[in-house]
């Protein structure tokens, strides 16, 4: 793979469809040094998986029978919306641990909906079902090149937008938004893998010496909720091993840095778009003098809704 140049076109391909997110830096949370935060939940449905989406919708032909994914739910939401806004047929399963508020989110982006019972994999082995039926262009979450690629233009942006830092830390869950990240960066940067200690697929592989089968549960089930990380992104982690750290963090960690967030800077995140900065706010990660760091903030579709709108605009 090309990484660098395939991400670059991509960029330049999605350009028109995506939101340029905001980058902030701050003081707040009680650090020594100020932190670089990127807003990617600002991005529409709330997450970042509008790029990947978009990325595979443009760069391949899409059947007549449209387009099946399926999702926690922020993918689910991005699929359905670059279909509603490329023209195309979608249908999105999700598991009900996606929540009402992602749940409603898909449908209003115009989906044909499933919820499943269970987690993410029995979602994906109905969407891998209805493919293997009708024809349908899988349009998967994270181990797909084309999502990884279009994923990875969040940091060839945040290059251009004046990133410095040393290291960036990043939420885990199926590993298309960190393998972006390492794609991009090659090496370059130190990237911290940050996952909840009861959804870890990354961390369990890197430990276990390959992809393994974990357990999910935890307040960021929904949308970090992978059984196993991606193929791609462990390639990616094994061979970028000496810039790639893996930690996990308790979920009270994650609830007090999305407070944090909140009180702090009046940014409303869902758990997982609060995971990487837990790392910082509970102390697992403790950046050396001098480090300077970065946090991407992933996902804002916070559930219950807290001000949910009929029909809203994505």
């Amino acid at each position: 793979m090309h990484w660098t140049q395939d991400i670059s076109t991509a960029e330049t391909r999605i350009r028109p469809y995506i939101q340029r997110t905001p980058v902030i830096e701050t003081t707040s949370f009680g650090f020594e040094h100020p932190i670089t935060l990127k807003l990617e939940h600002m991005q529409h449905t709330g997450s970042f998986k509008a790029r990947g989406a978009f990325n595979t919708l443009l760069g391949g032909s899409v059947p007549d029978a449209g387009l099946v994914a399926a999702s926690g739910g922020n993918h689910g939401a991005a699929v359905a919306y670059a279909a509603q806004r490329l023209g195309f047929r979608a249908r999105v399963y999700v598991p009900e641990i996606a929540g009402p508020a992602k749940i409603a989110l898909i449908r209003a982006c115009g989906a044909d909906l499933e919820v499943v019972s269970g987690a993410y994999a029995n979602a994906l082995e109905k969407a891998r079902a209805y493919e293997n039926e009708t024809g349908a262009m899988q349009v998967h979450a994270y181990d797909a090149p084309a999502t990884i690629i279009g994923q990875g233009t969040c940091f060839a942006e945040w290059d251009a937008q004046g990133l410095e830092a040393d290291t960036v830390l990043i939420a885990v869950g199926g590993g298309g938004l960190i393998a972006g990240a390492m794609a991009w960066y090659g090496g370059s940067k130190k990237i911290v893998a940050i996952e909840p200690e009861t959804s870890s697929a990354l961390h369990a592989a890197l430990n276990a010496g390959a992809p393994v089968d974990v357990e999910v549960s935890g307040v960021a089930a929904n949308a970090l909720g992978a059984r196993r990380i991606g193929a791609i992104c462990y390639q990616l982690a094994q061979a970028q091993s000496d810039m790639v750290m893996s930690l996990t963090v308790p979920d009270d960690a994650i609830t007090h840095a999305q407070q944090r967030l909140w009180q702090e800077r009046r940014l409303l995140v869902e758990p997982a778009g609060a995971t990487a900065l837990a790392a910082l706010t509970s102390g697992a990660y403790q950046p050396a003098v001098g480090e300077r760091v970065a946090v991407l903030l992933c996902g804002g579709n916070i559930a219950p809704d807290p001000l949910e709108v009929p029909h809203a605009v994505v």
